[in-house]
This record gives C-alpha cells, structure tokens and sequence, in this order.
C-alpha cells in the first residue's frame, strides 16, 4: 500500500477519534452520576491519545492529519449525542453505545488494512480500547448502574458478571 493511501486511511480514523471525543464531551454534560462521568472521560481521554499517536504517525509518514475539528458526520454524531442526552444518563449512554458501535466497527475494518507493523500495532491497540468502550457502556445499560441497583461498574467487571 502506498504512503499516501495509507496516510489517506489513517486519517478517517483520525477524523473518527476527533468526532468520538466531541461526542464524549456532549454526552457528559447530561450526567449526573460522577463515576459514569468520569468512566466517560476516560474513554473521551483515550480517543485523545489515539488522535495524538495516529496524528504523529501520520506526520512521520510525511502525511498531514486532519485539524482538530469535527467533520460533517461528527456534527451530526454530536448532534444525535446532544438529543439523545437530553434525557439524562440512559439516553446518554444510549447514544454513546451507537457511536462505540461504529467506532469498533471502523477499527475492526482498520484492524485487517495492510499497514506498516508500528501502524497496525497502534490500530489493534486503538481497538483493544473501543472494545473495553463498549463493553462498559453496553454493561452499564443493561445493569442500569445509575439507579443504584448495584456496583459501579468499572471496564472489566463485564467479565466477572
């Protein structure tokens, strides 16, 4: 694959991570619950880091990543996020659940591309992190964390469940 395909390819994903921490941030204004909030943040923090690493690879390739701004899609990712967070935690972490099925879909597909071995390894290690993602938020929905029915659930504990 030539450098800039792949720089081309990367990119997407890059765009992908800036409209996911967009999206993170909206969601966390309509939550309540401190521990879901700051879970959020972490998720939003490590779309951070996979901008910044994707955005050096890029550059170290000779390629130009993409400003830090959402794009066309992220405005309507974030404005979907904003509707449906409206209505607090649940919807919220509803909204977030459809974009960490995207994001882990994208990354799964990138996860196969045929991409210099420091690239791949930074893509599967970016999807190792959307996996944990949307296993917290999928475990969160169903045990409807927020109304104290049980634990804070903290990424992991899907396992021992």
């Amino acid at each position: 694959m030539e450098y800039e395909e792949i720089t081309k390819k990367l990119n997407s994903l890059i765009q992908l991570d800036i409209d996911a921490i967009h999206a993170y941030e909206q969601a966390m204004k309509n939550i309540s619950e401190v521990y879901i909030r700051d879970q959020l943040a972490e998720f939003r923090n490590d779309h951070h880091r996979h901008f910044r690493e994707l955005s050096a690879a890029v550059q170290d390739m000779g390629g130009t990543p993409p400003e830090y701004s959402p794009d066309f899609k992220g405005f309507l990712i974030q404005g979907f996020t904003a509707l449906r967070s409206v209505t607090g935690t649940e919807g919220a972490l509803k909204a977030m659940e459809s974009n960490e099925k995207l994001t882990n879909k994208t990354y799964e597909e990138a996860s196969s591309w045929d991409l210099p071995l420091d690239a791949i390894s930074l893509v599967r290690s970016n999807f190792d992190d959307e996996k944990l993602h949307i296993r917290y938020i999928q475990t969160s929905l169903r045990d409807r964390i927020w109304e104290g029915r049980g634990t804070p659930t903290k990424p992991g504990d899907e396992a021992r469940l």
